[in-house]
């Protein structure tokens, strides 16, 4: 299996996401379905984006954890973040998650009028291993 990261010449580079991931051959893809701020216990932790944020992130590990694999394997996540609410905070708990060795995934963020009660931010994720 082929995972390859492209930035090409003539768009914009970030360091925090990838333009496209191209997956070549078949490999084991991992459809991760929105992840909230709620902890083990069902309840909303954190009443701020990057609470929630760090939490969504850990929902996200978990998944991925048990299947064999880590958030470096992620090629594409979705995140909706709450209209008045500061994205900023939202990637501050992403840079706080990620390796920054590892080649971030192709993103896509969303600002919406509103989630379920009491959320602020979720993440949906798409990963190859």
């Amino acid at each position: 299996m082929s995972v390859r990261h492209i930035n090409p010449e003539g768009l914009h580079r970030n360091p925090g996401f990838s333009q496209a991931v191209v997956v070549e051959r078949p490999a084991k893809t991992i459809y991760i379905g929105g992840q909230n701020g709620v902890g083990p216990d069902g309840k909303v932790v954190g009443d701020t984006v990057a609470e929630q944020a760090g939490q969504a992130l850990r929902n996200l590990a978990t998944v991925l954890e048990s299947e064999g694999a880590g958030l470096a394997n992620i090629v594409h996540w979705t995140i909706a973040v709450v209209d008045g609410h500061a994205l900023d905070d939202g990637f501050a708990a992403f840079q706080k998650a990620w390796d920054p060795a590892d080649p971030p995934p192709a993103i896509t963020v969303h600002v919406v009028a509103g989630l379920g009660p009491g959320f602020l931010v979720e993440i949906d994720a798409v990963a190859v291993v």
